[in-house]
């Protein structure tokens, strides 16, 4: 494994940044990862904020890799978007953010460092979701009640020598499904909680895996355990969307309401029973692009939460009871360009072309909204696809409104399921220069579906780059 160290000593995942907007954090990334990988992974790297509104330079760009003994200095302004344009001094307070993660974006490597271990939770509060359960939005407290929680599935080879050696497959262009589930570093773990409410940050770290969330009382299989979502990755939704299960692909985030005072002195598992066998995404039903549910029980078994019997405080707000914030306006766009994500000579491509860190693809107007139309012409495969810098509203899903209520939201993966034509709106707003598009199922952007895209006092036109 491979891991971050802030001084005290190297953790995976690494350290949880905890910020605060009008608070900047600098951060130096010091490159001392051993001249021998290890069999798999490359000792250069390139650290992104996902989802952070960041100055180009900052934001990981996955062709400024530095190698072995060198570091990388990163600002992260943690300001609101539209502080320099449409909401000048302040910024837009509906567009806050309250979980980023950052990982390894190596070009060619995101899925092997990732996997290897460089990837951890970032954390934002502000006067209104503020970490106290006491004043704001009255969202349960941080850290005691407050917990983010990375997910991966990785693959140890019991051939190895020595013996439980981590693996990943180098010839799958697919993608990588591992048999062991790990939360927080640790392998299915279980959580000793109170029965009360909790606030959850999930977040699929990936490489390729896809899950569909379920709570499962293993004594009652039959029992509907219904919780809250309360955020769609990086963004709290308008109001809180009960639900029996959140399905997010990779690099997705959703945080959840769960209240354990109904499953006092019980145990209930945190199960995934999205069926899901290869790197190509969910298993897709032939009718109406469904993936296909387990049933309870049969699925994988995640997190293990062990309730607490005896009664305690909870000053946290019911989740039936609040709002958040709102979303922006749609407003007529610029221009409205198509990326039609598909495979060329066994390789993933964009709109016929693959990943050149030279190649400029478009150039985006600064301070103006566009219309991107996301096509799925590759076959069988789901795609995750993420936008760097802004987040984006799904306006539309083979032409109909998200039926999804969590997807109205703020958003910055969207996932592009078989034959999807996904429509997508973006405002761009205060810093200009490079940015990527890709694939987050991180074996295909290692294979080149990714783009270089920019943001300029003037934009173009190009409907089809």
């Amino acid at each position: 494994m491979w891991a971050f160290d802030d001084g005290t000593g190297p953790s995976f995942p690494g350290p949880t940044y905890v910020s605060r907007y009008g608070e900047a954090n600098l951060v130096r990334n010091i490159n001392q990862l051993p001249a021998n990988n290890g069999g798999f992974g490359l000792n250069s790297v390139s650290t992104h904020l996902h989802n952070g509104h960041t100055p180009s330079e900052s934001d990981g760009f996955p062709c400024d890799f530095f190698e072995k003994g060198h570091f990388y200095d990163q600002h992260y302004p943690n300001v609101l978007a539209g502080i320099l344009s449409t909401h000048p001094g302040t910024g837009d307070i509906n567009e806050s953010l309250g979980f980023l993660f950052y990982h390894d974006h190596r070009l060619d490597h995101t899925a092997q460092n990732s996997y290897k271990g460089l990837v951890g939770s970032y954390l934002l509060f502000n006067h209104l979701d503020t970490g106290d359960e006491t004043t704001g939005f009255r969202l349960p407290s941080f850290p005691e009640f407050d917990v983010p929680m990375m997910f991966a599935d990785k693959l140890f080879d019991p051939e190895s020598s020595p013996a439980g050696l981590l693996a990943f497959d180098l010839f799958s262009l697919d993608g990588v499904l591992g048999d062991k589930f790990l939360v927080n570093g640790k392998i299915q773990p279980f959580f000793k909680v109170k029965p009360r409410r909790y606030r959850f940050r999930w977040v699929n770290t990936g490489p390729s895996r896809f899950y569909e969330f379920f709570l499962t009382d293993p004594k009652n299989l039959s029992a509907r355990n219904p919780f809250f979502v309360i955020a769609n990755d990086g963004n709290l939704l308008p109001k809180p969307v009960q639900v029996e299960s959140m399905r997010i692909g990779v690099a997705e985030r959703t945080e959840v309401i769960i209240d354990f005072s109904k499953f006092a002195g019980k145990s209930i598992i945190l199960e995934n029973r999205l069926n899901q066998l290869n790197g190509q995404g969910p298993i897709v039903g032939a009718e109406c692009n469904v993936p296909e549910i387990l049933p309870a029980g049969q699925g994988n078994q995640l997190l293990r939460f062990d309730v607490d019997s005896h009664p305690v405080k909870d000053e946290s707000a019911l989740p039936q009871n609040q709002s958040f914030y709102q979303l922006p306006e749609i407003v007529e766009p610029r221009v409205t360009r198509t990326l039609r994500f598909d495979r060329l000579n066994g390789q993933w491509s964009i709109n016929g072309q693959f990943i050149d860190c030279d190649t400029i693809r478009f150039a985006v107007e600064q301070n103006s909204a566009e219309n991107w139309i996301l096509q799925n012409v590759s076959g069988d495969w789901t795609h995750p696809i993420h936008i760097h810098f802004e987040e984006h509203q799904i306006i539309s899903r083979n032409f109909a409104s998200p039926t999804l209520k969590v997807e109205h939201s703020r958003k910055d993966v969207t996932r592009l399921q078989p034959a999807e034509r996904v429509q997508l709106f973006f405002r761009f707003r205060d810093f200009h220069g490079r940015y990527p598009l890709h694939c987050h199922n991180m074996v295909h952007e290692d294979h080149a579906m990714m783009g270089r895209w920019e943001i300029e006092p003037t934009g173009d036109n190009k409907v089809l780059p």
